[in-house]
């Protein structure tokens, strides 16, 4: 017998809707600032989902008016520009190639995998990226976690990106994201989601 007293998920509806069924893509901020406190927080709580072999190869560059936030806009995707400029804080979100060079410390049960990762460059450019990305969806979730709202963008000259911030670095562009509280009219409309039976099938 099915127990219907239990909820099935867990998590409490207004963490549910935080966290997943409210929260949206913001394309406005208002100029309430976001602290250093809020940066640590964010992380601080995105660094423990997992990755293979514990690597963690997500790094991240937070950009706040001024300078570098302008040399950024000239990398952004016209229709990212102005939201870019508006934004309290800005992330990039980068994959770290080197990540091997933590090994030893992040996965001591196995500290060899540094030295074969050393030797396959391409390998690990392909568990950089992965790896990072799965962080990438994690550290969004904590955004939302801490009362803000995010605003990711895939529209940006990565590789413009890499040579204005990440020269002589191992730290490879991945993903700009705008970072505050949501503005006025911050939102699209909700777009469709699949259902259940047009994504999972059983085997």
């Amino acid at each position: 017998m099915t127990d219907t007293t239990t909820p099935l998920i867990t998590l409490h509806p207004d963490a549910q809707a935080q966290l997943f069924t409210d929260a949206r893509t913001a394309n406005t901020f208002t100029d309430e600032p976001v602290t250093d406190e809020h940066l640590h927080a964010i992380y601080d709580l995105a660094k423990y989902p997992p990755t293979a072999a514990n690597t963690q190869p997500l790094r991240v560059l937070y950009i706040r008016p001024g300078d570098a936030r302008d040399r950024l806009l000239t990398h952004m995707a016209d229709g990212n520009r102005t939201k870019t400029a508006a934004a309290p804080v800005v992330a990039i979100l980068a994959a770290d190639t080197d990540f091997h060079d933590h090994i030893p410390r992040i996965f001591p049960i196995r500290p060899e995998l540094r030295d074969g990762l050393a030797a396959d460059p391409a390998a690990r450019d392909t568990m950089a990226r992965f790896n990072a990305t799965l962080q990438i969806a994690y550290w969004l979730l904590a955004v939302r976690a801490a009362g803000l709202a995010a605003g990711p963008m895939a529209g940006f000259d990565a590789a413009g990106v890499d040579r204005e911030f990440f020269t002589d670095s191992s730290w490879r562009s991945l993903l700009v994201v705008n970072i505050g509280k949501p503005g006025p009219d911050a939102w699209f409309p909700r777009l469709p989601r699949l259902d259940y039976d047009d994504v999972v099938r059983h085997a």
